[in-house]
C-alpha cells in the first residue's frame, strides 16, 4: 500500500444499501485487516440492495451478510466518528452529513462522486450494467487512493 494510508476508513452514502457497502466490501477484500473499514448511511430505511450483492459477487466480494445502518445507529452501537482517520462520502447528502457531524473533530472527509445506479436501466441486464459501472468507479477510486491490494 502507498504511504499516507489511514488506519481506519468510514464509507458513507444515502442509505448504506448500495455504494458504501460495495466500497466497504472491496476495501476489506483488497486490504484485509490492515485497515479498519466500516460504512454507514444518512438514513437506514433500506436493506442491502440485491444488485449490489450480485455485481460484487462477480468480483468475489461478499455482501450478503451486510446490515445497513445510519450514522446515528453507528454511534449508538459504539463506533464513534472521531475514531476514524478518514471518511469517504459517496453522495452529496452523505458528504453534508459527514461534514456536519465531524466539524469538531480533526479528521479528513473526502468526497468521491460515484454514480447512483438505483433507478437506472429498464431490464435486469441494463440495471446490472449500471451497478457494474458504479462498482468499477468505486474500485478505481479505492485503488487510486490506497494503492494495490495487499497479498493475503
Amino acid at each position: 500500500m502507498s504511504k499516507d494510508i489511514p488506519q481506519s476508513v468510514l464509507f458513507c452514502c444515502d442509505h448504506n444499501a448500495v455504494r458504501s457497502p460495495m466500497a466497504e466490501g472491496m476495501m476489506k477484500k483488497f486490504y484485509g485487516t490492515s485497515i479498519y473499514v466500516q460504512s454507514a448511511g444518512v438514513k437506514n430505511d433500506l436493506d442491502i440492495d440485491g444488485f449490489s450483492i450480485a455485481v460484487c459477487g462477480e468480483i468475489d466480494v461478499e455482501l450478503t451478510r451486510h446490515r445497513t445502518r445510519s450514522f446515528e445507529e453507528m454511534q449508538e452501537w459504539g463506533d464513534d466518528l472521531s475514531g476514524f482517520d478518514l471518511i469517504v462520502a459517496l453522495s452529496p447528502a452523505s458528504q453534508r452529513q459527514a461534514l456536519e457531524l465531524t466539524r469538531y473533530y480533526h479528521l479528513d472527509v473526502e468526497y468521491w462522486p460515484i454514480l447512483d445506479p438505483t433507478g437506472l436501466g429498464e431490464g435486469r441486464e441494463e440495471k446490472m450494467n449500471s451497478y457494474r459501472q458504479a462498482r468499477e468507479q468505486i474500485k478505481s477510486r479505492i485503488l487510486q487512493r490506497f494503492g494495490p491490494p495487499v497479498e493475503e
